[in-house]
């Protein structure tokens, strides 16, 4: 059987976070390859995005206003149940790492990002939850 090649325009990125800079940072590496996105500047606005659209991945800042980018992900988990969730945060604490893990959390990531690290572990976590990750062959 033929391989169905895919490409990143496939899937649809959930992006939150509440620092613009750091939102535009993630748009701009998660764009730059060619996902589409959901940009979102609030847990609350994610889920008012999720409950739009297919999402195929979220990437949530961890210390979000109200919602923490965990519990925006168990939230938009209702409607997209077992959505592969990538936490960002500059304080990965132990406990937070284990919570994470309680959650199916698929990896947290260190703030500030580095390209070649999201990208990589968006790729991953695509390809274990679809059986494809958006970049073809290399991907």
């Amino acid at each position: 059987m033929a391989s169905i090649e895919t490409h990143p325009r496939d899937f649809s990125i959930l992006i939150a976070d509440d620092d613009e800079g750091c939102r535009e940072v993630l748009r701009e590496l998660v764009e730059g390859v060619g996902y589409r996105i959901l940009l979102a500047a609030s847990g609350e606005e994610a889920l008012d995005l999720a409950s739009d659209a297919e999402v195929h991945l979220a990437l949530l800042d961890m210390n979000l206003p109200k919602l923490t980018g965990l519990e925006t992900l168990q939230l938009v988990r209702q409607m997209h149940s077992m959505l592969p969730g990538i936490l960002v945060t500059a304080d990965a604490s132990q406990s937070l790492l284990r919570e994470a893990q309680r959650s199916s959390v698929y990896s947290v990531l260190p703030k500030p990002v580095r390209k070649e690290m999201v990208l990589g572990t968006m790729a991953r976590a695509l390809r274990k939850h679809y059986g494809r990750s958006g970049f073809g062959h290399n991907g």
